[in-house]
This record gives C-alpha cells, structure tokens and sequence, in this order.
C-alpha cells in the first residue's frame, strides 16, 4: 500500500510541477529559516550547561538602597564569600574571580601578545568550573602565588605547541611579574557568561572592605540546597558584617543567582559580559513557529482549493474499495514527500544563510553543531512532523468526500472550507504585518539612538587606555606634545573611558543650611582634568570649570551634572558642599554645573554625577585626543609617533568615542537585522501562498472572465472583481495585527529610558505596505486573466 501511495504522490508532484514548486519554495524558505532561528535559540539556552556542577553554582548577587538612590549588583565584597561559607553548611566551596583590568602583555623569550581578558582567582576555581586541561593539574594548578593557566589558543601563540608551555615561565606586564604556567586548559566556550584566555593566582587572603563590591563570587551548594533559604537570611549577614562599613539607612538584600540563569535573566550593574535576553529567545522562537505555520498553511489552502481537480480520484478510489483511512494516508504520504525534499534543500540553503545570520547577529552557528547524527535524526523528525501538519487537513477534508457525490464531482473547493481557507489566509498576514510593524518600529529606534544629542560632542575623539604606571606619570609631558601638533585641537586625562562600562559611584550628601542631610544621593564617581569640559563640549549652565591655576583646589571642588543638582533639591548650587564617603569622609565644594550628558546608553536614565580632579597619577590611565576634523589621518599618525616615545612595550589601541557607544547597541541592532530578514522571508512565504491561490482562482474562473468580457466588462472592473476578496482579507488581517504590534512595541520600547513614542502612522505604513505587496501579488493573475483573449478562455474545458 505504502509502495503504491509514494508511486500516486510522486506521479501528482510532477504532473502538478507549477503548484509543487510554490508549495516545495514555501516550505524549503520556511524550514530553513525555522532552522536558523532554533539553532540561534538553542546557543542562547545553552549558556553555562557545559560545567558539571552547573546546577548547584551560584552567583552571590547584592542590592542595596538609601534614601536617595540603590545599586544592583553582580559583584559582592572580597570577605563575603568566605563569610558565607564559614556560616552556611550548605556551602560546599566558593571561589572568586576578578578582571586583572587595564592592558596587559604577555612575554615568552622574543614572543610577546596581548592575552585579552586575563582574572584572577581563587585555587579551587577549577573544582567550581568544568574548564577542561590539555595540560597540568586543574586541582592544583593556581595553588602557587605566582601560578598561571593559559587557553589553547593563548599557549599556542607562546609557545607553538600549547602543552610544551606547562613549566614554562612568562614575563608579565614588560619585566615586572614573572609567573610560572601551571596548566593549559581548552579555550573556555562561546556560550560561557564570562570569558578569559589566561587565569592568575588570587593573593591568598586577599580582601577589602565589605562595601568595595568589586569581585565575583560563586558558591557551590550541596546537592539539593535551598538557595533561597541563604538569601532570605541576608539581612542578618548584613547586621553581623556589613552595617559597620557600610553606615546606617541602608537597605540591603544578598540574592543567589543560578549560574544557568545568568546569561538570559542578569542584566545587574557590573556585569562580566553583555547578556542575551530571555524575551529575545521567546521572540525568536514564536517567529520560528510562525513562518514554519505560514509554510505549511500555503500547503493547506493550495491543496485543499485544488480539491476539485482531485475529487474524482477519490471518488473512483473509493468505488474501488479504499477507505476514508487509505485515502487520507495517500495525501499524508504525497505531504510528507514533499516536506522531506524541502527538509534537504532547506538543509543546504541553511549552510548557505549560517555565515550570513552569524555576521548580523555576532554568532558563530554551525549546521552540524550538535553532531551530524542528532541533528539528522531532529531533521527527520521535524521535517516529518511538518508533513503531517500541512497535510493533515487537506487529508482529511479530501477522505470525506462522500463516493457518488465525488463521482459526479460535486465536492471540492466549493463546496468545502472556503472560509477556513480565508481565515488560513488572514493568519498568514496577521503575522507578516505585525514582523513589518516590529521591523519598522526597531529600525527608527536605532536610528533615534544613533542620532540622539548626548550631551557632548563625540565625534573625532579618541579614546585609549594607559596601561603602565610609567605612561600614567608622564600624561603632563604626553599632553604637551600632542598640544604642539596642529592636527589635535584638546587632550584631557581621565579615569574611565566612556560609553563602555561602569564607572562607578558613591553616597552623596549635600549640604543645606549649613548642615548635611541624613540621606546620600548615588552618584556617579569620574575623575577628570580640567581639559576634559571643552575636548568633550560639555556646556557649563553655571558656575565654572576647573582650573589649572588653581592646583589646591583639586581636593577640595566639583563639578555636578543638573541632574544632581535637582535630586539634591539645590536651588542655588555654586558654593554648596558635599559629603562622600570613601575611605574616609571627603568634603568638596561645587564650583560649576554642566549640563547633562550621558556616560551609558540610552537604555539608562541620565544619573547624578560629580566630577573630581584625580588626586593620584593611577586615576588619570586614559586619554581622550580631540582631533582636527579636516586632518584625521594625519592626527592619528602624529598620535602613534608621540605614544610610541613614551611607550616601548604596549601598543595603542586607541578607539573613537562614538564607536564605543555604538557597541552598546549591537545587540539591539543585530536584532533588529534579523527581524528585517525574517520579515522579508515570511512576506515572501505569505505572497507564494497567494500566488497559487490567485493562480487557481484565476484559472476556475476562465469561463466566467470570458463570458464578462464578451458582455462588455472592462479590464479594471475584472482585475478588482478577482482582487477584491484577496484584499478584504488583508485588511482583515491588518485590523487584527495593529493591536497586537502595538503593545508588544510598548513593552519592547520600556527597555529603553529614551526611546521614540509611536504612532498611528507607524502601523499604518506596516498595514499599507502589507496590502500593496497583497495587490501586486494578486494583480499579476487577475491582470492576466483580464487580458485574455474572450475566445480561448470560453473554449477551456
């Protein structure tokens, strides 16, 4: 029965080539891209599942609050982690990493790199996190106080041979540490939280105060641990701790992360990578779902439309002794047929499309990434399940036809679901609406984001970091000579750069009737020169700016953003003290207030800032270089002859500022590529399904388009007559989609504190744009039919 079924399937397939090959594009496009999109979901949902312990690590999270602001958290203070595990019994180990910070390079006899994001941490790291060794010990590995362990990648470009490196020594940072490689362990995963290429040995006893959150802490629980039950006694921990660094109205809660959860659900201050999001998978994987349904509904609506071509068959099967079973299995098989040879060519337009959705979204997917044998096997099952879902209803709507009826070819499509079929229809648009409105909607954030005054002038500067104590003791006579070339208008140093990460903050308390509040506000701590106002363009809206003339006033001024002074309620700022604690209590004075400007993306809300002079020559490690706008080659080379006579060992890696903004937004972007792309697919699935449809409709109504024009009907009045229903059902569509795009760009726009407010047109640009793409689909037959020839067209069977 089988043989015979696969024999009638492939026989219709290729009599039917025109209606096969719209059904076969439809499905190869829509497996392809649901292929793509699971590969992508399931990397986001894989992080962090390849450490063997991974369900009993945790992550030591910390919030605290005051009066007039709160932080949250990924890092905790050094002593909390042993604290932990001293008072919980639940705690099997912990162990903490931190980034070793700034630029480092790595020397080998004449070899020299730059290892890329270097930690250091505790010995037992190894005993926490499954990081597999190529060479070495893992469970002594950083015992040592001058121990280091490199990746594969790393030694290799050492040493050649990367196991040859374990014994070796390696000069760190030019001549200063000199450590001894304890281990080579594989490069640490794509799908890690945190990455790095080589790990130091932590200062055994290494500590600090317990408000100086500055390190990552993870704990190990015993199997089957309540993790919730540690963190609900945090309040006590901060009582017996931390109350006494930390002073008095604070509000503080210690959590307990799992580290499968960190990568989907962390997006905490401080963070060791940028994180995925959880709401993107969920996306992702309903867009996947939708245009594999938009596929299999083509299948559907063009099968079940060409009902009546195939109700004789049946009828004649069924005269011959098939039953309603036979008769569905036969469609069953000549569906699953085609899905299978739409899962292989999906298979090689999915190789084809990898390299191009891993540029946009920043990926490294491949197809055979979970082994060729379970990703055939998956293949198989799913190309065989969307058989039987696009085939389903057409099998059984076809079985039932009732025998004698179907003899006389009474039963088809019209008599049969055609109001299915247009509700079929409507889905298909409900969705590539709501793809087009999401697609637009993202696309004018970005640009808003990009184009959006900050506060200061970000274009033509440059920004790098200082890596050795030497350079940072010579940024007088640095500045000085790049003062002297024509081609650089200002150079400021500063503590952080900008637009790239945190850069920390402290309680405030400001002084009022002579007094000081009880309250601190949080600030956002930066140390700059007082070249740093006019290189960066900020406006000063009272008050003055620092100067050099002046050099007591270093330890004693500030300068403020407005929105500090409103939080503190200042009405009249200039000559106002504040209070911070540090290592001890500090008093400054405000001198000037610029105008706010942001230091993050415009996913956060501008925040109190104050602006200090750096007291220590470690505070001012980077350099911002204002460039002459006409003479940026030439700049950028006097800048490489200038670094290059104060620095023999580091190169420069200098950046422009307004890339570094940029880079916080490539998330964002890349989703907003992909959904564009997908958009464009489901469109082009959705139209292919019309454009059968219309094909059919057209040719079972060549009579009647004939009889019309011979009875005068002109070529608009048929084109709108084959047109109109198609039409109806998009508007439908639109009615249901607008609704649905617009709440979910609500919810999509809150992730960002300046965003665009949407409107009408949006949505209707989404909707027009919808029925157009509908109309030129449609009109390409009804045109067709329209213009035949009267004569031809009564004459068809």
């Amino acid at each position: 029965m089988f043989r015979n079924h696969l024999k009638i399937a492939l026989r219709h397939l290729w009599k039917h080539r025109t209606y096969t090959g719209i059904n076969l594009a439809g499905l190869v496009i829509g497996l392809a891209a649901c292929w793509v999109i699971l590969l992508h979901v399931g990397d986001e949902l894989s992080y962090d599942r390849f450490h063997e312990k991974g369900e009993n690590i945790y992550r030591v999270v910390n919030a605290a609050s005051w009066e007039g602001g709160q932080l949250n958290l990924a890092t905790s203070s050094a002593p909390q982690g042993p604290a932990l595990q001293n008072n919980f019994p639940e705690v099997l180990a912990q162990t903490r990493i931190v980034p070793e910070g700034g630029g480092s390079l790595l020397s080998a006899g004449d070899k020299s790199v730059q290892p890329g994001e270097a930690l250091l941490a505790d010995s037992n790291v190894f005993q926490v996190f499954t990081f597999p060794f190529i060479a070495g010990d893992p469970t002594t590995a950083l015992k040592a106080p001058n121990a280091i362990v490199l990746t594969k990648s790393l030694a290799a470009k050492l040493f050649t041979d990367p196991a040859a490196a374990l014994g070796k020594s390696v000069v760190w940072n030019g001549d200063k540490d000199v450590d001894l490689v304890t281990g080579v362990m594989e490069d640490v995963p794509h799908n890690a939280h945190f990455h790095f290429t080589a790990l130091r040995t932590l200062p055994k006893g290494f500590t600090s105060r317990w408000d100086n959150f500055s390190i990552y802490t993870y704990l190990l629980l015993q199997p089957g641990a309540d993790a919730e039950k540690i963190s609900s006694k945090s309040q006590a921990f901060y009582e017996q701790y931390m109350k006494g660094d930390m002073g008095d109205g604070v509000k503080f809660r210690m959590s307990l992360q799992p580290l499968r959860d960190i990568h989907l659900n962390s997006h905490l201050g401080y963070e060791l990578g940028v994180n995925g999001s959880k709401r993107s998978v969920y996306i992702f994987a309903t867009v996947a779902i939708l245009i594999l349904l938009i596929a299999c509904i083509n299948y559907m609506n063009i099968s079940t439309a060409r009902s009546s071509v195939r109700v004789k068959e049946v009828g004649v099967r069924k005269t011959l002794g098939s039953v309603q079973g036979q008769v569905a299995g036969m469609f069953l098989v000549e569906s699953i047929i085609l899905t299978l040879l739409a899962a292989l060519l999906a298979a090689i337009v999915t190789s084809v499309a990898l390299p191009v959705f891993n540029r946009i979204a920043g990926k490294s997917l491949s197809l055979w990434q979970y082994g060729v044998g379970y990703t055939l096997l998956l293949l198989l099952v799913f190309s065989i399940g969307a058989g039987f879902l696009a085939g389903s209803y057409p099998a059984i709507f076809m079985s039932r036809f009732k025998t004698i009826n179907a003899l006389k070819g009474k039963q088809g499509s019209q008599t049969g679901n055609a109001a299915f079929r247009k509700v079929l229809v409507s889905f298909q648009f409900v969705v590539a609406i709501i793809l087009i409105a999401v697609s637009i909607i993202t696309w004018l954030q970005m640009e808003y984001v990009n184009k959006k005054d900050l506060g200061f002038a970000k274009d033509q500067i440059l920004s790098f970091h200082l890596n050795d104590m030497r350079l940072r003791e010579s940024v007088s006579a640095i500045k000085a000579e790049l003062k002297k070339s024509p081609y650089i208008e200002s150079v400021s140093a500063a503590s952080n750069p900008l637009g790239n990460n945190n850069i920390g903050a402290n309680g405030f308390k400001a002084e009022k009737d002579g007094k000081f509040e009880h309250g601190s506000l949080i600030t956002q701590n930066y140390y700059a020169d007082a070249d740093f106002v006019p290189v960066m363009g900020l406006k000063l809206v009272e008050g003055r700016n620092f100067d050099p003339a002046r050099p007591g006033e270093r330890y004693t001024t500030l300068l403020v953003n407005e929105t500090m002074v409103k939080e503190m309620g200042l009405k009249d700022p200039i000559g106002k003290r504040v209070q911070y604690e540090a290592d001890t209590i500090r008093e400054r004075r405000i001198i000037g207030v610029v105008k706010d400007f942001h230091i993050y993306s415009l996913q956060h809300k501008i925040a109190p800032m104050a602006i200090m002079q750096p007291v220590f020559t470690a505070m001012e490690d980077n350099l911002f270089v204002r460039l002459n706008k006409a003479h940026i080659p030439e700049g950028l080379q006097y800048l490489e002859e200038v670094y290059a006579r104060f620095e023999k060992t580091y190169p420069l890696e200098a950046h422009f500022l307004d890339e570094n903004f940029s880079r916080q937004y490539f998330a964002e972007r890349a989703q907003s590529k992909v959904f564009l792309l997908f958009t464009l697919l489901a469109i082009f699935i959705a139209c292919l399904g019309l454009f059968g449809l219309a094909a059919f409709t057209a040719e079972q109504r060549t009579k009647e388009i004939g009889i019309r024009k011979v009875l005068g009907a002109s070529v608009a009045s048929i084109t709108g007559m084959l047109s109109k229903d198609f039409l109806k059902l998009v508007l439908i569509a639109a009615v249901m989609a607008i609704p649905i795009a617009w709440w979910s760009m609500q919810v999509w726009l809150k992730d960002f504190a300046y965003r665009i407010s949407l409107s009408w047109w949006m949505f209707a640009a989404a909707g027009l744009l919808a029925i157009v793409i509908a109309l030129a689909t449609v009109g390409y037959h009804a045109m067709r039919a329209a213009l035949a020839n009267p004569a031809r067209s009564l004459r068809a069977d």
